[in-house]
């Protein structure tokens, strides 16, 4: 009789949906936000140079994250085609993570040192000229683009902020790093990032 009455009542049935799930989020959100295991940088993980975050940055811009994802789960078909699988620990300077779960592309996770520049500069430009069944699309705009310095500088600092260890002499140096950058280098150097403090902290 309570039931029916509950399923009756549409305010009250939304109100209890609205309990219930907030009950079930901050059971699984709050010990995540007290373990170190994932507030905490595993060894070797470091916060983006300032070429590497604007890299990210226009990788997320350009949507890449919709075809590939950086988790490797930790099953045995995913560690022996990837590599090691990911852990909270070499995400914590991420906002947002790129996990994902599409893949139209391979997992990215553990990309950086695969391949040399020059592949990814051509990978990226004209995807089949190196792997011809690819359907991956063409990104020949980012070497026209320069990367703006001024913007990473005031990213670094928002990020420094939210408590991302950068000091001053880096986020100093941020613009100077990244002059005369086109966004095809800065895309290069933060595939090429991927996995490797990871793989060195081993």
């Amino acid at each position: 009789m309570r039931h029916e009455q509950i399923e009756k009542n549409v305010n009250l049935m939304m109100v209890l949906i609205v309990i219930v799930i907030s009950i079930g989020g901050l059971v699984e959100i709050v010990p995540l936000m007290l373990s170190a295991d994932a507030t905490e940088p595993d060894e070797g993980i470091a916060p983006y140079s300032a070429l590497r975050l604007a890299g990210r940055d226009v990788y997320v811009s350009e949507g890449c994250y919709n075809c590939h994802s950086q988790m490797i789960r930790p099953f045995r078909s995913e560690t022996e085609r990837y590599g090691p699988f990911t852990t909270a620990g070499e995400t914590v300077y991420d906002r947002p993570f790129q996990f994902g779960s599409k893949r139209t592309g391979p997992d990215l996770a553990r990309v950086g040192g695969r391949y040399s520049d020059d592949w990814h500069r051509l990978h990226l430009i004209d995807p089949r000229a190196l792997v011809p069944q690819s359907n991956m699309p063409g990104y020949p705009w980012l070497a026209e683009r320069q990367v703006d310095p001024d913007l990473i500088t005031a990213k670094m600092k928002a990020l420094k902020t939210l408590g991302d260890p950068y000091t001053d002499e880096q986020i100093a140096g941020a613009a100077a790093a990244v002059e005369g950058k086109t966004e095809l280098d800065a895309v290069v150097a933060y595939l090429q990032g991927l996995g490797t403090n990871r793989r060195l902290a081993r």
